[in-house]
């Protein structure tokens, strides 16, 4: 059956209407035969899928109100009828048995107990107004997520800062995303990437650094084999990962090696004369002084830095010749380094200096990592007023009052610390009270024993979440039990900046409530309601969104409501009130669906002109020495398995899609002198704990380095507590540590 719905693929993409419900419901037309009425779904629904940034359209089919399989959308223009594995098996973590069911408190012997949600509400209250009035407001805090709805993200947001007096909140996007919305603002005015997903079909060249795209974004690389202009594909990353290996050219660059890198790429053009003067004299500031200090990176010394031959750089360099379309990718491996924010703009760099960006196949381009940290950074209103404004500024103060109908003294008037801040601010006691929403950090923040250590010093954690069973739920004194993806709706923005639609299509198990409705009975039990009266369903405060967002570089003022959003196939920002017309019949509107910024050349600071910025190359936190002689890697392991796995490892189908234990990738050089010879269970020790895991000697990781896949829970026993000091993010992907075989 298999062989026969793929010999009719291209006959089903050529079709109308919901093509993957007609292959179910009328097999005969397929020549399938007919299916057990039992199985047949009576309707569907679409949804974007809710793992990573691609931001996927899935078709969900459903029997009754209950989601029983999915399949990917034809129609959809991000993923054109396909889906990753994560993708096709997203339904099954919501039946997972150790979902939150009910409400939990935790008894005096350690234990929980089930209570009603009046009980835990009252619980709540009580506790997080116990702590205000003992240690200030500014004592409480909560750290959210980039995998919920935008408008569950605004109205958190607006709930703990404006109705709950909190001044302190950030979400799990500072992990992934708070780079590169760091370097996009300094260098171009505000966090906005500029790329549409078409550019990989349409580039010359194509330069992914720090990014193992056939893993991560598995669907974006299928838009890579989709260009027809034979690019090359050139990845820079001192592993030679899947996509290095399906890739025309791989850069083995040493870790943490690259700011010298582009430093030196960017000397090399300039000694050319290969750059675009035009468009650097007319839109951009700073090039003088980047092209001297540039300078001082001759080529010598990248090699030096680099360990790359002189063939390699040669190679690299006449790929970025003026008579090709460029275009730069990166991901986790620039994001997550103590000099992060300035290697992303060493990128950025490189493509104003050639007039790479804006035009067709180019940019300076950031691959979001979850599915919504593009909606975190806007509208999640924690490190950021909404849309992109500033708490400090009165302006954006009393235009954010204005249009929400709220008190102005209600407004922070000074920025919430950042996630590490935070995790600090209870070290030092300054934080008392802590409320986690569907994020994991007692696996995914970095030094994991610290932070176990810092939960004793807490006298409230809240942790709202889906399952009982994650680490940080384990930890809590109170545990609301959440829905899940398709048990809610709202809107994701992936990493073209398209947003599109998440639909309900399964009731949540027991008394679990969505993200928004536990909001709204907290406001409520607060005293706050009122504040948020017309905030009742997730679609009313999309229209919050839309006005929050009118006047600013992420204008959705245009876009009507979700069906809109629906018909259009989702739609990218900008859409300003009057970009969009209806007169075409119904809800199709004429909107272009893969739309790029700055073709006109004008950025978002107030002169209209891009910045250079660099700075000189930094020591990394924690080099090797002779006692811990080698750099752990970390990184994503897998295509089928997402993070810390607390949704993926649901999965019985994805579980066997992966290593079901911790492993590490070791050079045949660095195993040998360690003693190493087979697939043994070794020690990896850094200077903070220690783990075992599964040796697996290869070249593919360089000598002096070893890999770890960053899904399984002890990963970050080892991970250094170093921050970019602009972004602030962490600095995962390099620390020193030793291996030897394991005892046990």
């Amino acid at each position: 059956m298999i062989a026969q719905i793929k010999s009719l693929l291209p006959q089903i993409r050529a079709w109308h209407g919901p093509l993957t419900s007609q292959l179910v419901q009328e097999p005969g037309r397929f020549g399938l035969g007919r299916l057990p009425k039992r199985l047949l779904p009576d309707s569907t629904t679409r949804s974007i899928c809710g793992f990573c940034s691609t931001g996927c359209s899935l078709t969900l089919h459903l029997r009754g109100n209950e989601a029983v399989n999915l399949t990917p959308d034809f129609q959809y223009p991000v993923n054109l009828g396909m889906a990753c594995p994560k993708g096709w098996e997203a339904l099954a973590p919501l039946k997972a048995p150790d979902r939150a069911t009910q409400p939990l408190r935790r008894r005096a012997n350690g234990s929980f107990e089930p209570i009603s949600w009046g009980t835990a509400l009252e619980e709540f209250v009580r506790r997080m107004r116990e702590v205000q009035k003992n240690h200030g407001a500014a004592s409480t805090a909560f750290l959210s997520t980039g995998q919920i709805p935008c408008e569950e993200m605004a109205l958190l947001g607006a709930l703990a800062k404006f109705g709950m007096g909190m001044v302190h909140g950030d979400g799990n996007t500072r992990q992934c995303m708070a780079t590169a919305a760091t370097a996009y603002k300094e260098s171009i005015g505000f966090d906005a990437p500029p790329f549409t997903y078409k550019d990989f079909e349409l580039s010359d060249t194509i330069v992914l650094i720090g990014s193992n795209l056939c893993i991560a974004h598995p669907i974006l690389w299928q838009r890579i084999l989709q260009n027809k202009r034979s690019p090359a594909i050139v990845v820079i990353d001192p592993r030679k990962t899947e996509t290095a290996s399906a890739a025309t050219h791989h850069l083995p660059i040493a870790p943490k090696s690259d700011l010298a890198f582009f430093y030196g790429v960017a000397r090399e053009l300039i000694c050319r004369n290969w750059i675009s003067s035009v468009f650097v004299e007319k839109h951009t500031r700073g090039f003088s002084e980047f092209s001297t200090f540039a300078a001082a990176f001759t080529r010598e010394r990248v090699l030096r830095e680099t360990g790359l031959s002189n063939d390699q750089f040669e190679e690299f360099i006449n790929l970025l010749a003026p008579d090709r379309a460029v275009s730069f990718w990166w991901t986790m491996g620039v994001n997550q380094g103590h000099e992060a924010t300035r290697t992303a703009q060493a990128i950025i760099n490189l493509a104003l200096m050639t007039g790479n960006i804006g035009k067709v196949g180019t940019g300076a381009n950031s691959i979001t990592g979850q599915c919504n940290a593009m909606g975190s950074r806007l509208f999640s209103n924690t490190t950021n007023l909404f849309g992109g404004r500033d708490f400090k500024n009165p302006t954006d103060r009393a235009d954010v009052a204005r249009i929400l109908e709220i008190p102005e003294n209600r407004i922070p008037t000074e920025s919430s610390w950042a996630y590490d801040q935070i995790i600090d601010g209870i070290e030092t006691g300054h934080i008392k009270a802590l409320w986690i929403i569907a994020t994991n950090p007692a696996h995914s923040w970095m030094n994991q024993n610290r932070f176990k250590q810092l939960r004793e010093k807490l006298e409230f954690l809240v942790v709202q979440d889906m399952y009982h069973s994650t680490e940080t739920a384990l930890a809590a004194a109170l545990v609301l039990p959440a829905a899940g993806w398709g048990e809610k709706e709202g809107t994701f923005i992936n990493s073209e900046r398209r947003f599109g639609v998440l639909r309900k299509a399964s009731r949540a198990p027991g008394e679990a409530l969505s993200d928004f409705s536990i909001f709204r009975l907290i406001a409520n039990a607060w005293g706050c309601g009122a504040l948020f009266e017309k905030w009742s369903t997730p679609e009313q405060v999309f229209q919050f969104i839309k006005k929050l967002s009118a006047g600013q570089p992420c204008d959705i003022s245009g876009i009507k409501d979700y069906a809109m959003l629906d018909e259009a196939g989702g739609i990218q920002w900008p859409c300003a009130e009057g970009a969009a017309s209806s007169q075409i019949s119904n809800l199709k509107f004429q909107i272009e669906q893969e739309r790029r910024l700055f073709s006109d050349g004008r950025f978002f600071h107030p002169d209209g002109k891009a910045r250079f910025i660099f700075e000189a190359p930094t020591p990394v936190p924690e080099p090797v020495n002779a006692e811990y002689p080698l750099t752990l890697l970390t990184g994503r392991g897998s295509s089928s398995q997402w993070h810390t796995l607390t949704r993926t490892a649901k999965s019985g189908v994805l579980r066997k899609l992966s290593p079901q234990s911790c492993y590490v990738e070791i050079h045949p050089s660095d195993a040998a002198a360690c003693g190493i010879c087979g697939q043994e269970t070794l020690t990896i020790e850094s200077r903070r704990g220690r783990i075992t895991a599964r040796a697996w000697i290869t070249t593919t990781v360089p000598p002096g380095s070893v890999f770890v896949p960053m899904h399984y829970p002890e990963i970050n026993r080892l991970t250094l507590s170093a921050v970019d000091p602009y972004s602030r993010q962490p600095a995962y992907k390099a620390c020193a540590v030793r291996v030897s075989p394991s005892l046990i």
